[in-house]
């Protein structure tokens, strides 16, 4: 079985209500009701009704009971929900009348829907840039109280039948904090390692990765991420954990073999932290387009609850599988 397919049924065994704030595009319609088919989610389309519902109509599900609309220009939700975000921003400056205009903003009436309750997470950046998209997460949702840093991380399906055996990995961070500290590289590979664990249900082995293994070469990025290697050995013991690590040492036994002898997760590494988002985003990319990995992301982590982003060069399929991630990260 696909490492898709494994999620997709892992999401159906636990269905969740989604919030897509792009109903309007008609690769969100077409990726909602495959997941819809698929038992992943219940689905709320947001946008203007008409044009939502055209797309429906054009895709063949003019009336499926577990797709619903909400549009914020006449939703019954709108009022309460300006309320809702007046008194999350008021001490920003913003006023019962602005909050009014903000809940018009898709991103923003589906990111309160979230946080009200209204929906167990959100999915959007179809249409919209990654910086919107976050930015709306990280007003309304905010970061869990015991999260040090909201980052993200890519779930990299490889190919079936790929030569190490593996079937996919995760990659953090490749999508949000650009330049981390050797605190904050470590605060990821935790929350990577997690997100392993939650979506793939298997024992994360995580890897800092760099140009240098284990003192091979000197310089300050390389001491930053040994740095991070030693704050999760002391403060994650149980964590399998290593680093600093070239790729190929990492994720080749008979490379780690020789660089990394004795190292714990040398050679079998299913989570990648990278130094930065440079590293991060060129690595992801030649993976997905070199490599044929499908890259599902960015996937946030460390919000309050769930909200994630798409590229806009998105197909359906990528939606249909970021809407059984996100089903998978609601807190049960």
């Amino acid at each position: 079985m696909s490492v898709l397919r494994a999620l997709s049924n892992r999401a159906a065994a636990r269905p969740a209500h989604i919030v897509l704030s792009e109903g309007h595009d008609p690769r969100i319609v077409a990726g909602a009701i495959a997941a819809v088919q698929a038992g992943t989610a219940r689905i709320t389309l947001v946008g203007a009704r008409d044009d939502v519902t055209a797309q429906l109509v054009a895709a063949g599900a003019p009336n499926n009971p577990a797709i619903s609309i909400e549009d914020p220009a006449t939703s019954a939700l709108s009022a309460g929900l300006a309320e809702a975000f007046y008194a999350l921003r008021k001490h920003k400056g913003v006023t019962p009348e602005i909050a009014e205009t903000q809940v018009q903003n898709p991103l923003v009436f589906s990111a309160l829907m979230v946080r009200e309750g209204h929906a167990d997470g959100t999915v959007g950046g179809a249409v919209a840039t990654t910086s919107d998209t976050v930015r709306a997460a990280l007003q309304v949702i905010g970061k869990a109280k015991d999260a040090p840093l909201v980052s993200s991380f890519f779930l990299m399906a490889l190919p079936e039948g790929h030569p190490s055996g593996r079937d996919a990995m995760i990659f953090g961070d490749c999508g949000l904090v650009i330049e981390p500290t050797a605190e904050e590289l470590a605060a990821i590979a935790v929350a990577s390692a997690n997100s392993c664990q939650q979506l793939l249900g298997v024992e994360p082995q995580v890897a800092l990765l760099s140009f240098s293994t284990m003192g091979s070469a000197k310089h300050a990025a390389v001491t930053r991420v040994s740095e991070a290697a030693a704050l999760l050995k002391a403060n994650h013991p149980d964590l399998k954990a290593d680093g600093e690590l070239q790729f190929d040492a990492a994720f080749v036994p008979e490379v780690a073999a020789s660089k990394a002898p004795g190292s714990p997760t040398a050679g079998h590494a299913n989570v990648m932290i990278f130094p930065n988002l440079d590293a991060g985003n060129i690595g992801y990319k030649i993976a997905q387009r070199i490599g044929g990995a499908d890259a599902i992301g960015p996937t946030l982590q460390g919000l309050a609850k769930p909200a994630n982003d798409l590229s806009r060069g998105c197909t359906a399929q990528d939606v249909t599988n970021m809407i059984a991630v996100t089903t998978l990260q609601v807190a049960r």
